[in-house]
């Protein structure tokens, strides 16, 4: 949309925060579709619900029964958790996901993948579905994050995103940005909490909160109190899968090779929306009740959801002993690494662009909607 050029990357002309969209489809076909589409709906909303009530029934209501045994209690609870996750990714189309280890060097033997309490895995973000495949597979800790303060200063009394597009002035001959524009300024991310599945999935889309209260833990102190892994995205929100935005230094102060904690370090994409297969990517979060919007759209589905994680072996994370920095990134911090080999196993383009940016882009976006 030409309304939101100035949030496209000059590097690879990716628009990173729009909502993939499928090619046109006939019209009137689309039209005969509409009746199986709400069928579908739902029906799927029927399961989705018995899903939840389940997951309600097995973790809030046996769960509770079971506080005298710690132990059978939390087995249970991860049960039903990754159970239910399983289902829900089921009834929304994901019947197979394909899973890759992506080694740049084929080993006779390698570790198989499979993080522990406290270790860290990264990842890029574009949907609440990465989420709930994670719970499927590793039921890990989620960690939200938050910033001191973010200050934007205005030119214009418009409403207008930054603009990195280069050129010179007609007026003037020198080079010169859009006359309409707002200078976003980089915020550090000050701490984070440890927040559950259901606020991590109804936050995904937005950007971090400002820091309001002392309630938050560095990364240090959570993973060594966690008793599972801890999942951490340094984009610090979702993008629509088509670039990988910039990394926050989230683990400020830790150069590579660390050796304080294992790193593990994965890749997850979804192929481009058709006419009868919306996009799972949610970079745009729902004014309110978000992402129930996304949820009936993806319901509506007419085919299965193909979905890909590529994952770096963990002779080559990080946290390895045969871990080569300058084989990665000229700098030793250990963000940076992961933003390098999170561009390379997952073939994507990295942009300029920030969660600051996409902060801009939500304002302006929801400044025209109203």
């Amino acid at each position: 949309m030409e309304k939101f050029s100035a949030f496209r990357d000059p590097g690879t002309g990716i628009q990173p925060f729009l909502l993939p969209v499928s090619p046109s489809d006939n019209g009137s076909f689309a039209t005969l579709l509409l009746p199986i589409r709400g069928a579908a709906l739902i029906l799927r909303t029927i399961l989705i619900a018995a899903i939840f009530l389940l997951y309600c029934g097995l973790h809030y209501g046996l769960c509770t029964l079971l506080v005298p045994i710690p132990l059978l209690r939390r087995s249970l609870s991860r049960l039903a958790t990754r159970l239910a996750a399983r289902l829900a990714l089921y009834v929304l189309g994901f019947m197979q996901i394909q899973e890759e280890i992506a080694a740049r060097k084929r080993k006779l033997h390698e570790i198989p993948w499979c993080p522990q309490a406290g270790d860290i895995i990264v990842s890029n973000w574009s949907s609440w579905i990465d989420l709930l495949w994670m719970v499927y597979r590793f039921d890990p800790i989620f960690v939200m994050p938050f910033f001191e303060e973010r200050k934007s200063s205005v030119v214009n009394s418009d409403s207008s995103p930054i603009t990195y597009r280069p050129g010179r002035s007609k007026d003037s001959g020198v080079s010169s940005p859009s006359s309409l524009q707002t200078i976003t300024s980089r915020s550090a991310i000050r701490g984070f909490r440890r927040v559950s599945l259901f606020s991590m999935i109804r936050t995904t889309g937005h950007t971090p909160d400002r820091l309001t209260s002392n309630t938050v833990s560095q990364l240090k102190e959570l993973k060594q109190s966690a008793e599972r892994p801890v999942v951490v995205f340094p984009e610090c929100t979702t993008s629509n899968g088509r670039g990988l935005l910039r990394f926050v230094d989230v683990f400020e102060g830790t150069h590579v090779p660390t050796k304080q904690f294992k790193v593990f370090i994965m890749c997850i994409r979804y192929d481009p929306p058709t006419p009868r297969r919306p996009s799972p990517s949610h970079p745009i979060p729902s004014y309110s009740l978000n992402p129930l919007r996304h949820l009936f759209t993806l319901l509506t589905s007419l085919s299965s959801q193909p979905m890909s994680v590529r994952m770096l072996p963990p002779s080559e994370s990080p946290s390895s002993d045969l871990f080569m920095a300058s084989e990665v990134a000229p700098v030793d911090s250990l963000s940076e690494a992961c933003a390098v080999l999170v561009e390379r196993i997952g073939k994507m383009k990295r942009v300029r662009f920030g969660w600051e940016d996409k902060a801009t882009f939500l304002d302006f976006y929801w400044s025209r909607r109203r």
